[in-house]
């Protein structure tokens, strides 16, 4: 009986272990084999959208207000500008703003302080990095409130530097590369370029005063280019030489005391008005067009046409704009 019982677990066991083995061969055959990894699918493209603005864009443009007295000369990064305006100051003076738009120049200088005509003239540029040393404190929250991004020297010291060579406060200059980035911000293109219009008359030699500057503004056929002189001396800047102007336009307009801004000597700070309309002269080609600038509101560009009222394009190349008393 020992015996039989023996060969009963023998059989039981060998049993459990067939059964075992089916088990766990069926198990491997029924598996899901593991599949060969997959390459990555492309991300779909993000749906497109277009907006169409109402005038074509350029890219953004950096202002920077620039000393013109005796002191200040000759500038550095003047002949880099794609726009100089020349605008009235206290005493009859003037001061410059440069404006400046793709490859910048590596220093601009000297650096002045901003005025009330540039909130409205610099706003046909969009959204512009105006570049100043300081201002009134009756203009700091007239500069705030503008469409303008804000660069003074007193908020961004590492982007200026004083030319210990110069006296103060004609010797403070920018490094725009450390200015908050012009390109970012862009604006309406303010400037008509084309063909000139038929007629003008030749002349090759224009001088606008001011009082206490004189501009004069004299045609090189071999340059194409108006040479400008300032206070009867050729105008330089360092990394130049002779500055000059492809387009070079009067624009005739209202002049007002403003904000009741006086400088150290009692003077008033005046404001030249850009918005509205009123005579113009434009030199180019060694040719003047006389006409008529207009300018709807602030956010819209001066237009320039003639006295029959046809379109008064500009040359390809940099413009002077003087903002002259009438």
């Amino acid at each position: 009986m020992e015996t039989r019982a023996k060969i009963i677990t023998m059989v039981a066991a060998v049993t459990v272990v067939v059964v075992v083995v089916a088990v766990v061969t069926f198990l491997v055959r029924t598996a899901p084999r593991p599949q060969a990894p997959q390459a990555p699918q492309a991300a779909a493209p993000a749906p497109t959208t277009t907006t169409t603005p109402r005038l074509p864009l350029q890219p953004g443009v950096l202002a920077v207000k620039l000393d013109n007295v005796p002191a200040a000369r000759p500038q550095t990064g003047l002949s880099a500008a794609a726009t100089v305006y020349v605008e009235p100051v206290e005493g009859k003076a003037t001061r410059l703003v440069a404006l400046y738009t793709g490859k910048l120049p590596n220093v601009v200088g000297p650096v002045r302080s901003a005025r009330e005509t540039d909130v409205q003239l610099l706003a046909q540029y969009g959204k512009p990095v105006l570049a100043y040393s300081g201002s009134a404190p009756e203009l700091d929250p007239v500069l705030r409130d503008a469409a303008l991004v804000r660069a003074p020297a007193e908020e961004l010291p590492r982007a200026y530097f004083r030319d210990g060579g110069r006296r103060m406060p004609h010797n403070l200059y920018v490094r725009p590369d450390r200015l908050p980035e012009a390109g970012r911000y862009r604006g309406h293109p303010p400037w008509q370029r084309g063909e000139p219009p038929s007629g003008g008359t030749a002349d090759s030699a224009y001088r606008v005063a001011f009082g206490a500057a004189t501009y004069d503004f004299t045609w090189s056929a071999e340059q194409e280019r108006w040479l400008i002189s300032l206070d009867g001396r050729p105008l330089v800047s360092t990394e130049s030489g002779r500055v000059g102007a492809a387009s070079v336009v009067v624009q005739r307009v209202e002049v007002h005391s403003g904000r009741e801004i006086a400088d150290v000597l009692g003077n008033l700070s005046p404001v030249a008005v850009t918005v509205g309309s009123g005579p113009a002269s434009v030199l180019r080609d060694g040719k003047r067009f006389d006409g008529t600038w207009s300018r709807a509101s602030a956010t819209d560009p001066v237009r320039f046409t003639t006295g029959d009222g046809d379109e008064l394009p500009l040359a390809e190349g940099p413009v002077w704009v003087l903002l002259a008393p009438r």
